[in-house]
């Protein structure tokens, strides 16, 4: 855990800001029980990503595709939102913050309660037809594998692949909110993937505190972030809103 002393000046930042927002990448889910792609015992160890991973590879071979998606999919219907996602969204409910931008597609911040989730990377829980244009909801098609759609093509899930662009909206959105931001949480990223990786510049840039939670120091660290709080996600934020009541009850 980190000291007190961190953990105090942390929840005064956010107490004082008017506008905070959060961006999360996938060691917020760690403690959901869905590994980092990238680690040890991620989807990347065992799926080469620019086979399965590419907008190409899905138009090349969907069927191939679909089964890391099985396999991603499998690991997002066990998952439950954690105490960092829980957290959250009691800043939210307290006033305290304004929106989450992630970049993971699990849906956890929805589930935790969280209501303005700016999802970066898109969504698993609709489906599209690259070839006509239909959506579907992935509960529409639970019962097929690989889903088609009614023109008998195999239908896409709404997440980004290498390759694809970020949606417009999504990327308008958090841009918005990085330059009006007094209080920027980065929590569970590296934020080493483009553009999300812009997102702490540009609220250090007009004037945002950097605050970031995460298990090993990253290049935000050193260069933009004003308090780091090393350790588990979910004890560290549980902490911060503890702390946070606590003296707003005072």
């Amino acid at each position: 855990m980190p000291p007190m002393n961190l953990l105090n000046q942390a929840a005064d930042i956010i107490i004082k800001g008017k506008f905070n927002i959060a961006l999360t990448g996938a060691g917020i889910s760690v403690e959901s029980g869905i590994p980092d792609f990238r680690s040890k015992g991620g989807l990347w160890t065992k799926y080469d990503p620019s086979e399965y991973a590419t907008i190409e590879a899905f138009k090349r071979d969907p069927e191939k595709v679909w089964r890391m998606i099985k396999e991603m999919d499998d690991l997002l219907e066990k998952a439950k939102p954690n105490k960092a996602h829980i957290g959250l969204a009691d800043l939210e409910k307290m006033g305290l913050l304004y929106g989450i931008i992630t970049q993971n597609v699990d849906n956890l911040h929805q589930e935790a309660g969280s209501s303005n989730v700016i999802e970066y990377h898109g969504t698993s829980k609709t489906l599209s037809c690259l070839w006509c244009g239909r959506r579907y909801k992935k509960e529409e098609k639970r019962e097929e594998y690989p889903p088609k759609c009614e023109c008998g093509r195999i239908l896409k899930p709404d997440i980004v692949f290498f390759g694809e662009p970020i949606p417009q909206d999504a990327m308008a959105q958090s841009f918005q909110m990085a330059s009006k931001a007094d209080v920027l949480l980065v929590i569970g990223t590296s934020a080493v993937v483009s553009p999300a990786n812009t997102i702490p510049s540009i609220a250090k840039q007009n004037g945002a505190k950097i605050i970031e939670i995460n298990k090993e120091s990253t290049w935000l660290t050193d260069s933009v972030t004003d308090i780091f709080l090393q350790g588990s996600a979910g004890k560290i934020i549980s902490e911060l809103v503890d702390i946070i009541k606590n003296k707003r009850h005072k």
